[in-house]
Protein backbone atom coordinates (compact mmCIF):
# COMPACT_ATOMS: atom_id res chain seq x y z
CA UNK A 1 0.00 0.00 0.00
CA UNK A 2 1.01 3.33 -1.18
CA UNK A 3 -0.15 6.66 0.56
CA UNK A 4 -0.12 10.21 -0.26
CA UNK A 5 2.73 11.97 1.98
CA UNK A 6 2.28 15.42 0.37
CA UNK A 7 1.07 16.78 -2.71
CA UNK A 8 2.18 20.63 -4.56
CA UNK A 9 0.93 22.41 -6.95
CA UNK A 10 2.75 25.40 -8.84
CA UNK A 11 1.37 27.47 -12.28
CA UNK A 12 3.29 26.64 -15.56
CA UNK A 13 2.32 27.46 -18.78
CA UNK A 14 0.42 25.36 -21.72
CA UNK A 15 1.32 25.29 -25.75
CA UNK A 16 0.29 28.46 -26.49
CA UNK A 17 1.56 30.69 -23.31
CA UNK A 18 -1.74 30.71 -21.34
CA UNK A 19 -1.40 29.59 -17.63
CA UNK A 20 -2.35 25.92 -16.27
CA UNK A 21 -1.67 23.52 -13.49
CA UNK A 22 0.84 21.72 -12.84
CA UNK A 23 0.87 19.03 -9.64
CA UNK A 24 3.80 17.16 -7.81
CA UNK A 25 2.21 14.37 -5.64
CA UNK A 26 4.41 12.48 -3.02
CA UNK A 27 4.02 8.73 -1.96
CA UNK A 28 5.08 7.99 1.95
CA UNK A 29 7.27 5.11 0.56
CA UNK A 30 9.46 8.53 -0.84
CA UNK A 31 8.81 7.75 -4.73
CA UNK A 32 6.96 11.11 -6.70
CA UNK A 33 4.79 12.07 -9.75
CA UNK A 34 3.93 14.85 -11.68
CA UNK A 35 1.34 15.78 -13.67
CA UNK A 36 -0.13 18.77 -15.12
CA UNK A 37 -4.05 19.78 -17.10
CA UNK A 38 -4.70 21.42 -20.31
CA UNK A 39 -6.38 24.19 -20.94
CA UNK A 40 -9.34 25.33 -23.06
CA UNK A 41 -9.17 27.53 -26.41
CA UNK A 42 -13.01 27.78 -27.33
CA UNK A 43 -15.89 27.34 -25.35
CA UNK A 44 -17.24 24.05 -24.66
CA UNK A 45 -21.09 23.60 -23.70
CA UNK A 46 -21.69 21.11 -20.59
CA UNK A 47 -17.80 20.99 -19.72
CA UNK A 48 -16.83 21.22 -16.21
CA UNK A 49 -16.01 24.57 -15.08
CA UNK A 50 -11.97 25.63 -16.16
CA UNK A 51 -11.68 28.23 -13.02
CA UNK A 52 -9.54 31.12 -13.54
CA UNK A 53 -8.48 34.46 -11.47
CA UNK A 54 -10.39 37.12 -13.51
CA UNK A 55 -7.44 39.29 -12.24
CA UNK A 56 -4.60 41.64 -13.66
CA UNK A 57 -2.24 39.45 -13.15
CA UNK A 58 -1.29 37.80 -16.58
CA UNK A 59 -4.37 39.05 -18.24
CA UNK A 60 -6.49 37.43 -16.13
CA UNK A 61 -6.21 33.55 -17.04
CA UNK A 62 -4.05 33.06 -13.63
CA UNK A 63 -4.64 30.01 -11.91
CA UNK A 64 -3.67 30.62 -8.81
CA UNK A 65 -7.26 30.14 -7.89
CA UNK A 66 -7.74 26.56 -8.95
CA UNK A 67 -3.54 26.34 -7.28
CA UNK A 68 -4.95 27.68 -3.98
CA UNK A 69 -7.65 25.47 -4.01
CA UNK A 70 -5.56 22.15 -4.44
CA UNK A 71 -2.83 23.32 -1.56
CA UNK A 72 -5.19 24.33 0.83
CA UNK A 73 -8.37 22.60 0.70
CA UNK A 74 -7.85 19.32 -1.22
CA UNK A 75 -4.35 18.27 -0.16
CA UNK A 76 -5.15 18.09 3.46
CA UNK A 77 -7.92 15.98 3.00
CA UNK A 78 -5.90 13.80 0.85
CA UNK A 79 -2.85 13.23 3.07
CA UNK A 80 -2.75 9.68 3.94
CA UNK A 81 -4.86 8.07 1.60
CA UNK A 82 -4.14 5.23 -0.31
CA UNK A 83 -4.00 5.79 -3.98
CA UNK A 84 -4.82 2.60 -5.18
CA UNK A 85 -8.50 3.69 -4.70
CA UNK A 86 -8.68 5.87 -7.41
CA UNK A 87 -12.67 6.01 -7.08
CA UNK A 88 -12.80 6.94 -3.52
CA UNK A 89 -10.69 9.80 -4.39
CA UNK A 90 -12.72 11.46 -6.79
CA UNK A 91 -15.37 11.09 -5.04
CA UNK A 92 -14.16 12.83 -1.88
CA UNK A 93 -12.95 15.70 -4.54
CA UNK A 94 -16.59 15.52 -6.11
CA UNK A 95 -18.03 15.95 -2.64
CA UNK A 96 -15.12 18.61 -1.50
CA UNK A 97 -16.60 20.96 -4.72
CA UNK A 98 -19.98 20.28 -4.13
CA UNK A 99 -20.97 21.80 -7.82
CA UNK A 100 -22.21 20.11 -10.46
CA UNK A 101 -19.64 21.82 -13.40
CA UNK A 102 -16.65 21.97 -10.49
CA UNK A 103 -16.95 25.79 -10.13
CA UNK A 104 -15.99 25.62 -6.74
CA UNK A 105 -12.57 24.48 -6.79
CA UNK A 106 -12.37 24.11 -10.61
CA UNK A 107 -12.06 21.20 -12.96
CA UNK A 108 -8.49 21.82 -13.70
CA UNK A 109 -7.53 21.79 -10.51
CA UNK A 110 -9.73 18.48 -9.45
CA UNK A 111 -8.16 16.99 -12.90
CA UNK A 112 -4.83 17.45 -11.77
CA UNK A 113 -5.46 16.09 -8.51
CA UNK A 114 -7.21 12.93 -9.95
CA UNK A 115 -4.59 12.40 -12.77
CA UNK A 116 -1.75 12.23 -10.36
CA UNK A 117 -3.26 9.52 -7.91
CA UNK A 118 -3.78 7.52 -11.09
CA UNK A 119 -0.04 7.88 -12.41
CA UNK A 120 0.98 7.76 -8.82
CA UNK A 121 -1.03 4.53 -8.62
CA UNK A 122 1.41 3.04 -11.32
CA UNK A 123 3.81 4.14 -9.91
CA UNK A 124 3.67 1.96 -6.58
CA UNK A 125 2.40 -1.02 -8.01
CA UNK A 126 5.52 -0.98 -10.36
CA UNK A 127 3.55 -0.87 -14.15
CA UNK A 128 3.76 1.42 -17.07
CA UNK A 129 0.70 4.06 -17.03
CA UNK A 130 -1.18 1.71 -19.68
CA UNK A 131 -0.73 -1.19 -18.33
CA UNK A 132 -1.98 -0.43 -14.43
CA UNK A 133 -4.86 1.54 -16.53
CA UNK A 134 -6.02 -1.60 -18.36
CA UNK A 135 -5.20 -4.17 -15.56
CA UNK A 136 -7.61 -1.96 -12.98
CA UNK A 137 -10.48 -0.88 -15.20
CA UNK A 138 -10.57 -4.48 -17.30
CA UNK A 139 -12.23 -2.91 -20.46
CA UNK A 140 -9.98 -4.48 -22.82
CA UNK A 141 -8.57 -8.04 -22.76
CA UNK A 142 -5.60 -7.13 -24.06
CA UNK A 143 -3.44 -4.13 -25.56
CA UNK A 144 -3.93 -3.00 -29.02
CA UNK A 145 -3.00 0.38 -30.39
CA UNK A 146 -5.51 3.30 -30.99
CA UNK A 147 -4.93 4.76 -34.80
CA UNK A 148 -4.19 8.14 -35.21
CA UNK A 149 -6.31 10.90 -36.24
CA UNK A 150 -3.62 13.45 -37.53
CA UNK A 151 -4.05 17.46 -37.41
CA UNK A 152 -2.89 18.59 -41.02
CA UNK A 153 -4.58 22.07 -41.24
CA UNK A 154 -5.90 24.42 -38.59
CA UNK A 155 -8.96 26.51 -38.98
CA UNK A 156 -11.59 28.10 -37.31
CA UNK A 157 -10.48 29.19 -33.79
CA UNK A 158 -7.51 27.38 -34.34
CA UNK A 159 -6.05 29.06 -37.30
CA UNK A 160 -7.32 32.34 -37.15
CA UNK A 161 -10.48 31.86 -39.16
CA UNK A 162 -8.61 31.26 -42.20
CA UNK A 163 -10.81 28.48 -42.82
CA UNK A 164 -14.18 27.80 -41.46
CA UNK A 165 -13.67 24.15 -40.36
CA UNK A 166 -11.74 23.86 -37.46
CA UNK A 167 -9.60 21.01 -38.30
CA UNK A 168 -8.48 19.27 -41.00
CA UNK A 169 -7.15 15.48 -40.69
CA UNK A 170 -5.45 13.01 -42.27
CA UNK A 171 -6.43 9.26 -40.94
CA UNK A 172 -3.67 6.26 -41.96
CA UNK A 173 -5.59 3.22 -42.80
CA UNK A 174 -5.97 0.44 -40.40
CA UNK A 175 -3.46 -1.42 -41.97
CA UNK A 176 -0.64 0.72 -40.96
CA UNK A 177 0.82 0.50 -38.21
CA UNK A 178 1.57 2.93 -35.53
CA UNK A 179 5.27 3.74 -36.49
CA UNK A 180 4.52 3.80 -40.34
CA UNK A 181 1.68 6.14 -40.07
CA UNK A 182 3.78 8.68 -37.55
CA UNK A 183 6.16 8.11 -40.64
CA UNK A 184 3.91 9.04 -42.91
CA UNK A 185 2.43 11.98 -41.55
CA UNK A 186 6.24 13.27 -40.75
CA UNK A 187 6.56 12.89 -44.38
CA UNK A 188 3.25 14.91 -45.61
CA UNK A 189 3.45 17.52 -43.37
CA UNK A 190 7.24 18.39 -44.55
CA UNK A 191 5.50 18.04 -48.04
CA UNK A 192 2.64 20.21 -47.41
CA UNK A 193 5.07 23.43 -46.20
CA UNK A 194 7.40 22.90 -49.40
CA UNK A 195 4.34 22.76 -52.11
CA UNK A 196 2.84 26.08 -49.88
CA UNK A 197 6.28 27.79 -50.13
CA UNK A 198 6.04 26.70 -53.78
CA UNK A 199 3.00 28.79 -53.99
CA UNK A 200 4.02 31.90 -52.09
CA UNK A 201 1.17 31.21 -49.95
CA UNK A 202 0.78 31.43 -46.12
CA UNK A 203 2.99 28.47 -44.59
CA UNK A 204 2.44 29.70 -40.53
CA UNK A 205 0.58 27.99 -37.97
CA UNK A 206 -2.39 28.05 -36.05
CA UNK A 207 -2.71 27.30 -31.99
CA UNK A 208 -2.14 23.94 -32.50
CA UNK A 209 0.73 23.34 -35.01
CA UNK A 210 -1.40 23.04 -38.03
CA UNK A 211 -0.52 24.76 -40.97
CA UNK A 212 -3.35 27.40 -41.10
CA UNK A 213 -3.09 28.70 -44.98
CA UNK A 214 -5.70 31.29 -46.11
CA UNK A 215 -7.79 29.20 -48.71
CA UNK A 216 -10.86 30.39 -50.94
CA UNK A 217 -13.55 27.26 -50.23
CA UNK A 218 -12.97 24.67 -47.28
CA UNK A 219 -12.77 21.21 -50.20
CA UNK A 220 -9.76 23.58 -51.17
CA UNK A 221 -8.18 22.23 -48.49
CA UNK A 222 -8.28 18.55 -49.43
CA UNK A 223 -7.29 19.16 -53.16
CA UNK A 224 -3.96 21.03 -51.30
CA UNK A 225 -3.30 18.02 -49.49
CA UNK A 226 -4.33 16.00 -52.41
CA UNK A 227 -1.51 17.74 -54.34
CA UNK A 228 0.65 17.28 -51.49
CA UNK A 229 0.07 13.37 -51.04
CA UNK A 230 1.04 13.01 -55.07
CA UNK A 231 4.06 14.07 -54.83
CA UNK A 232 4.40 11.44 -51.87
CA UNK A 233 5.05 7.63 -52.23
CA UNK A 234 1.89 7.31 -50.49
CA UNK A 235 -1.62 6.79 -51.88
CA UNK A 236 -4.91 8.62 -51.38
CA UNK A 237 -7.63 6.46 -50.11
CA UNK A 238 -5.78 3.46 -49.97
CA UNK A 239 -3.18 4.53 -47.21
CA UNK A 240 -4.25 7.45 -45.82
CA UNK A 241 -8.39 9.05 -46.00
CA UNK A 242 -9.63 12.89 -44.53
CA UNK A 243 -11.39 13.86 -41.69
CA UNK A 244 -12.67 17.33 -40.20
CA UNK A 245 -14.09 18.61 -36.85
CA UNK A 246 -16.41 20.92 -38.40
CA UNK A 247 -17.11 22.80 -34.65
CA UNK A 248 -20.30 23.25 -35.72
CA UNK A 249 -21.20 25.56 -33.16
CA UNK A 250 -18.75 28.18 -34.07
CA UNK A 251 -20.02 28.75 -38.01
CA UNK A 252 -24.00 28.92 -36.81
CA UNK A 253 -25.13 32.31 -36.85
CA UNK A 254 -28.55 33.41 -37.52
CA UNK A 255 -30.04 30.12 -38.26
CA UNK A 256 -27.51 29.61 -40.96
CA UNK A 257 -24.11 27.96 -40.69
CA UNK A 258 -21.77 30.71 -42.20
CA UNK A 259 -19.15 29.29 -44.26
CA UNK A 260 -16.92 30.69 -47.29
CA UNK A 261 -18.25 27.94 -49.51
CA UNK A 262 -21.87 29.49 -49.38
CA UNK A 263 -21.91 33.49 -49.85
CA UNK A 264 -25.66 33.50 -48.57
CA UNK A 265 -24.52 30.79 -45.77
CA UNK A 266 -25.70 27.39 -45.36
CA UNK A 267 -29.39 25.48 -43.63
CA UNK A 268 -28.93 22.54 -41.87
CA UNK A 269 -29.80 20.70 -45.48
CA UNK A 270 -27.54 22.27 -47.25
CA UNK A 271 -24.53 21.58 -45.30
CA UNK A 272 -25.17 17.66 -44.81
CA UNK A 273 -25.18 17.75 -48.66
CA UNK A 274 -21.69 19.40 -48.49
CA UNK A 275 -20.79 16.72 -46.14
CA UNK A 276 -21.98 13.90 -48.58
CA UNK A 277 -20.50 15.42 -51.49
CA UNK A 278 -16.91 15.26 -49.34
CA UNK A 279 -17.69 11.76 -48.64
CA UNK A 280 -18.11 10.95 -52.28
CA UNK A 281 -15.13 13.34 -53.63
CA UNK A 282 -12.65 13.25 -51.07
CA UNK A 283 -13.01 10.29 -49.37
CA UNK A 284 -13.99 11.98 -45.90
CA UNK A 285 -14.13 9.28 -43.21
CA UNK A 286 -14.62 11.39 -40.25
CA UNK A 287 -16.29 14.09 -39.23
CA UNK A 288 -16.81 15.68 -36.01
CA UNK A 289 -19.53 18.13 -34.42
CA UNK A 290 -21.39 18.47 -38.32
CA UNK A 291 -24.30 19.98 -36.32
CA UNK A 292 -24.92 22.22 -33.25
CA UNK A 293 -26.45 19.97 -31.00
CA UNK A 294 -29.94 21.32 -30.93
CA UNK A 295 -30.72 19.80 -34.65
CA UNK A 296 -30.66 16.22 -33.66
CA UNK A 297 -32.70 15.32 -36.29
CA UNK A 298 -29.77 16.26 -38.79
CA UNK A 299 -27.47 14.38 -36.97
CA UNK A 300 -29.58 11.51 -37.27
CA UNK A 301 -29.88 11.78 -41.16
CA UNK A 302 -26.34 12.29 -41.41
CA UNK A 303 -25.61 9.23 -39.56
CA UNK A 304 -28.43 7.20 -41.50
CA UNK A 305 -26.90 8.34 -44.85
CA UNK A 306 -23.42 7.87 -44.52
CA UNK A 307 -23.04 6.59 -41.15
CA UNK A 308 -21.63 3.34 -42.36
CA UNK A 309 -18.85 4.45 -43.83
CA UNK A 310 -17.82 7.24 -41.67
CA UNK A 311 -17.51 8.12 -38.09
CA UNK A 312 -19.74 10.41 -36.76
CA UNK A 313 -18.53 11.90 -33.83
CA UNK A 314 -19.51 13.65 -30.59
CA UNK A 315 -17.20 16.28 -29.10
CA UNK A 316 -19.14 19.49 -27.84
CA UNK A 317 -22.32 18.89 -27.67
CA UNK A 318 -21.66 16.13 -25.22
CA UNK A 319 -18.96 16.82 -23.45
CA UNK A 320 -17.44 13.52 -22.63
CA UNK A 321 -21.11 13.10 -19.78
CA UNK A 322 -22.36 9.97 -19.98
CA UNK A 323 -25.80 11.27 -18.92
CA UNK A 324 -25.83 13.14 -22.40
CA UNK A 325 -23.79 10.23 -24.11
CA UNK A 326 -26.68 7.76 -22.97
CA UNK A 327 -29.02 10.17 -24.46
CA UNK A 328 -27.62 10.61 -27.81
CA UNK A 329 -27.07 6.65 -27.96
CA UNK A 330 -30.72 6.32 -27.48
CA UNK A 331 -31.86 8.74 -30.27
CA UNK A 332 -28.99 7.62 -32.51
CA UNK A 333 -27.42 11.10 -33.46
CA UNK A 334 -24.05 9.84 -33.59
CA UNK A 335 -21.96 6.36 -34.42
CA UNK A 336 -18.59 7.59 -32.14
CA UNK A 337 -17.94 9.94 -28.92
CA UNK A 338 -14.72 12.38 -28.51
CA UNK A 339 -13.52 11.73 -24.53
CA UNK A 340 -11.37 14.13 -23.23
CA UNK A 341 -10.65 13.54 -19.46
CA UNK A 342 -10.70 17.60 -18.81
CA UNK A 343 -14.62 17.92 -20.01
CA UNK A 344 -15.12 15.57 -16.77
CA UNK A 345 -12.70 16.56 -13.92
CA UNK A 346 -12.15 12.81 -12.85
CA UNK A 347 -10.37 10.06 -14.41
CA UNK A 348 -13.26 8.05 -12.63
CA UNK A 349 -15.95 10.03 -14.70
CA UNK A 350 -14.05 9.87 -17.81
CA UNK A 351 -13.53 5.69 -17.04
CA UNK A 352 -17.91 5.68 -16.99
CA UNK A 353 -18.33 7.53 -19.74
CA UNK A 354 -15.91 4.97 -21.67
CA UNK A 355 -17.31 2.06 -20.63
CA UNK A 356 -20.74 3.23 -21.95
CA UNK A 357 -18.92 3.98 -25.21
CA UNK A 358 -17.49 0.88 -25.32
CA UNK A 359 -20.31 -1.23 -23.94
CA UNK A 360 -22.37 0.38 -26.96
CA UNK A 361 -20.63 -0.66 -29.88
CA UNK A 362 -19.51 2.75 -30.72
CA UNK A 363 -16.17 3.87 -31.97
CA UNK A 364 -14.18 5.84 -28.78
CA UNK A 365 -11.68 9.10 -29.69
CA UNK A 366 -9.73 9.94 -27.21
CA UNK A 367 -8.34 13.53 -27.53
CA UNK A 368 -5.96 16.09 -26.77
CA UNK A 369 -7.27 19.89 -26.20
CA UNK A 370 -6.34 23.10 -27.46
CA UNK A 371 -3.85 24.21 -24.95
CA UNK A 372 -1.95 21.44 -24.54
CA UNK A 373 0.97 20.37 -21.69
CA UNK A 374 3.50 18.20 -22.63
CA UNK A 375 1.81 15.34 -20.45
CA UNK A 376 1.27 12.35 -21.81
CA UNK A 377 -1.66 10.79 -19.99
CA UNK A 378 -4.13 10.79 -22.73
CA UNK A 379 -1.75 8.43 -25.18
CA UNK A 380 -1.67 5.66 -21.78
CA UNK A 381 -5.57 6.24 -21.80
CA UNK A 382 -6.22 5.49 -24.98
CA UNK A 383 -4.17 2.41 -25.09
CA UNK A 384 -4.89 0.59 -21.90
CA UNK A 385 -8.78 0.90 -23.09
CA UNK A 386 -8.41 0.15 -26.36
CA UNK A 387 -9.54 3.19 -28.26
CA UNK A 388 -10.34 3.20 -31.75
CA UNK A 389 -8.70 6.47 -32.58
CA UNK A 390 -6.48 8.82 -30.71
CA UNK A 391 -6.73 12.52 -31.72
CA UNK A 392 -2.90 14.08 -30.65
CA UNK A 393 -2.49 17.27 -32.83
CA UNK A 394 -0.36 18.55 -35.80
CA UNK A 395 2.91 16.19 -35.96
CA UNK A 396 4.93 20.02 -34.74
CA UNK A 397 5.35 21.68 -31.59
CA UNK A 398 6.59 20.05 -28.11
CA UNK A 399 3.38 19.51 -26.37
CA UNK A 400 2.12 17.33 -29.36
CA UNK A 401 5.13 15.03 -30.39
CA UNK A 402 5.73 14.59 -26.52
CA UNK A 403 2.41 12.37 -27.10
CA UNK A 404 3.32 11.27 -30.37
CA UNK A 405 6.69 10.04 -29.36
CA UNK A 406 5.15 8.35 -26.04
CA UNK A 407 3.07 6.65 -28.37
CA UNK A 408 5.84 5.26 -30.25
CA UNK A 409 7.59 4.03 -27.11
CA UNK A 410 4.53 2.00 -26.14
CA UNK A 411 4.13 0.48 -29.51
CA UNK A 412 7.85 -0.94 -29.44
CA UNK A 413 7.09 -2.22 -26.08
CA UNK A 414 4.06 -3.68 -27.06
CA UNK A 415 5.98 -5.14 -30.34
CA UNK A 416 8.60 -6.49 -28.05
CA UNK A 417 6.36 -8.06 -25.76
CA UNK A 418 4.68 -9.89 -28.41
Amino acid sequence: MALIYAMQAREILDGRGWPTIELVLWLDNGFSTITSVPTAVAKESHSATELRDFEKRANGLGVQKAINNINQIIAPQLIGKDVLKQRDIDQLLIDLDGTVTKKKLGANAILAVSQAVLKAGALSVGLPLYQYIQKKYRLVSEISMPNCIITALDGGVYGGKNLDFREFFIIPASHMSTDKSIEMAITLKQKVEDLLISKGAIHSVGITGGFSPSLYKNTDAFELLIEAIKQSSYNFAQDLFFGINSASHDLYEAAKYRLRDSNEGMSSNELLTLYKKMRESYKLIYIEDPFIEDETNKWQELVREIGKTTTIAACNNVSSKASLIKNGIKDQNFNAVVIKPKHLGTISETMESIKLIKDSKLDLIISQSGGETNETLIVDLAVAVGANYVKLGPINRGERIAKYNRLLEIYRETQASA
